[in-house]
């Protein structure tokens, strides 16, 4: 098993590795698609909200407040508030659902 770990971290390294200068070297020219361009541009956001959305919900003790607070935010951040005013909210939601739960 320890001979093992060193191959699985080589092939993670060069799995990462590949994916990202496989497009520096395939693509030499601009972008012209729009909706290559498009993909493109909302991929962080995404791979972003993909990571983040799991920990929101089960940062708490409960899976409701976790809720309670991600919908707060959502409708705050919506009205286009602070971004220090939908994380207060955020955090007094959680506390107050917590203090009740």
């Amino acid at each position: 098993m320890n001979n093992r770990i060193y191959l699985y971290i080589l092939v993670m390294a060069a799995v990462t590795y590949f994916i990202r200068v496989l497009p520096l070297t395939l693509i030499r020219q601009e972008i012209k698609m729009t909706f290559i361009r498009s993909f493109l541009y909302y991929v962080p956001y995404v791979t972003l909200s993909v990571m983040t959305f799991p920990a929101i919900l089960t940062a708490t003790k409960s899976i409701w407040s976790g809720i309670a607070a991600l919908l707060a935010a959502a409708i705050l951040a919506y009205k286009e508030k602070s971004l220090f005013q939908v994380s207060l909210a955020a955090c007094m939601v959680v506390f107050v659902m917590e203090f009740f739960l």
